[in-house]
C-alpha cells in the first residue's frame, strides 16, 4: 500500500468515526424498542440503554454497533428465540442482563449467538434461564470477558454450554463465571485462542471441554464440582498451566481427561479432590511438570497408546493411589517427582532419596481390575500384600520407577 492510500484509508476512518453518534434509548424516548433502536442507528453508533426490561425476541444486528446496557437493563427473549443475534462485524455488548432464550431441542437457542463475525466483544452481561449463554460460530477475533451465565440444569438434555465456540479463531475468553450448564465451557475447531481466569463450577458434564482444537491455552482457571472438570480431546499443542481442579467427584469423574493429545504441556496446576485427577488415554508428548496432586482418589490413570510423556517434579501428597498403569510402560518417563508417602532416605542430604520410588501399588492394580475391592483399601491385608510386590513386584510394571524422588515438595 503506498503512502497517497495510507492517507486515504486514514482519513476515513476518523471520518467515520466523527460521524458516529451515540443515543439513548428508554421507555419513554423516541427509540423505545430494542429492534427499532437497532434499526435506526447508523454503522458505528452507540446505543445506550436506560435501565428497564426491553422484549427482544430475536433481534438481528447486522451492522457494526455498540449496545451499552446500564445497570439494571434486561433484554428479555420471552422464551422464543435466540435474544440477540450478532451477524456483522464490530459488535460490542456490555452491561445487560439476558433472560428467557428459546428451547428447542432442533435449534441452539442462546442469549447471544454469533455468527461469521469479526472483532466481536460481549462484556459485563449476566445470563439466566438460556438454553445456551453464548453460542459463537465461525467467528474470529472476539473477547468474551467478565460474563457470567447461570442455569439450573441437573441432566445433560435440560441445558446448551455456558460458552459455546464452534469454529472459531483467535478469541479471547477471561474472567467469566459459568454454573448450571451442561458443560460450561465448550470449544470445537477452535485454534489460537486463549481462557484465562474462568471460574466453571458445577455444571453438568464438564467445566471444560475441548475437541478437535489446536495451538490454545488454557491458564489460571477453576473448575470446581462438575460432573468432570476438563476433557481435552482429538487436539494438539495445548497449554494447560496454573489451572486449579477441585472437587470434582463421582464414580467416573475426574479433574483432567486428555484423549488423543500430543505435544501438549501440563504446567503448575492443582489437583485437589478428584475422583481422578488426570486420566491419560492414547496421548503422547506431554509434559506434566511442577504440579500438586493433593488428596485425590488417583492421581494419574494411565491407558494405552501413550508415549513419550514426562512426568517431573510434581507433588504428589495424601492420594488414595499413586499412579494407575494399564499398558506398557513405552518411553514414558517418572522421575524426579515428590511422593508423600515415599520412605527411603537420603544419606548425602542431596534432596533426593537414595532409594528409588514405585509409585504402582499391587492393591492399585487390583482396585483397577476389580473395583469392589477398594473396600478392603485401609486393611492390614493392602498393607502387606502392597509390601510384598515392592520386595518383588510380579503384577506391577517393574520398569516404572521413580529413580530420583524427591524429599521435599516442590510447591
Amino acid at each position: 500500500m503506498n503512502q497517497k492510500s495510507i492517507i486515504l484509508l486514514l482519513f476515513a476512518l476518523c471520518s467515520h468515526l466523527a460521524w458516529a453518534n451515540t443515543y439513548k434509548v428508554c421507555a419513554s424516548c423516541d427509540l423505545s424498542t430494542v429492534e427499532a433502536a437497532v434499526a435506526f442507528a447508523a454503522p458505528g453508533d452507540t446505543l445506550i440503554f436506560e435501565p428497564g426490561i426491553y422484549p427482544s425476541p430475536g433481534t438481528e444486528i447486522k451492522k457494526p454497533l455498540t449496545l451499552i446496557g446500564k445497570e439494571g437493563t434486561v433484554l428479555d427473549g420471552q422464551k422464543q428465540d435466540y435474544i440477540l443475534k450478532i451477524l456483522s462485524d464490530d459488535v460490542t455488548i456490555s452491561g445487560f442482563e439476558l433472560l428467557n432464550s428459546g428451547r428447542s431441542y432442533t435449534k441452539d437457542y442462546a442469549a447471544i449467538y454469533i455468527h461469521r463475525a469479526e472483532r466481536f466483544s460481549i462484556i459485563d452481561n449476566e445470563i439466566r434461564d438460556s438454553f445456551f449463554g453464548i453460542l459463537v460460530e465461525k467467528s474470529n477475533h472476539g473477547s468474551i470477558i467478565n460474563n457470567k451465565v447461570f442455569g439450573e440444569a441437573t441432566r445433560e438434555d435440560q441445558s446448551g454450554n455456558g460458552v459455546h465456540l464452534w469454529d472459531c479463531d483467535s478469541v479471547h475468553i477471561a474472567h467469566n463465571e459459568v454454573k448450571g450448564m451442561r458443560d460450561g465451557i465448550y470449544l470445537e475447531f477452535v485454534d489460537g485462542s486463549t481462557l484465562l481466569n474462568n471460574y466453571s463450577h458445577h455444571n453438568v458434564r464438564y467445566g471444560l471441554h475441548f475437541m478437535f482444537s489446536n495451538h490454545d491455552e488454557y491458564r489460571q482457571n477453576t473448575f470446581e464440582s462438575n460432573g468432570a472438570g476438563v476433557a481435552v480431546m482429538f487436539s494438539k499443542w495445548i497449554k494447560m498451566i496454573e489451572n486449579t481442579f477441585v472437587q470434582n467427584w463421582g464414580s467416573a469423574s475426574y479433574g483432567l481427561l486428555l484423549k488423543e493429545i500430543y505435544d501438549g504441556e501440563v504446567l503448575n496446576n492443582k489437583f485437589d479432590r478428584n475422583t481422578i485427577a488426570v486420566y491419560v488415554d492414547g496421548s503422547s508428548r506431554v509434559n506434566y511438570f511442577n504440579n500438586l496432586f493433593r488428596q485425590n482418589g488417583w492421581a494419574i490413570k494411565v491407558s494405552g497408546g501413550c508415549y513419550t510423556n514426562s512426568f517431573s517434579e510434581n507433588d504428589f501428597e495424601g492420594n488414595s493411589f499413586g499412579i494407575s498403569y494399564n499398558s506398557n510402560l513405552n518411553d514414558n518417563i517418572f522421575n524426579g517427582n515428590y511422593w508423600s508417602d515415599y520412605s527411603g532416605y537420603d544419606l548425602d542430604k542431596d534432596g533426593v532419596g537414595d532409594v528409588p520410588y514405585r509409585p504402582v501399588k499391587l492393591f492399585s492394580y487390583i482396585a483397577n481390575k476389580t473395583p469392589e475391592a477398594i473396600i478392603l483399601m485401609r486393611s492390614l491385608f493392602v498393607d502387606i500384600i502392597n509390601f510384598s510386590e515392592k520386595v518383588s513386584p510380579v503384577f506391577t510394571p517393574d520398569a516404572l520407577v521413580d529413580n530420583s524422588p524427591s524429599m521435599h515438595p516442590f510447591r
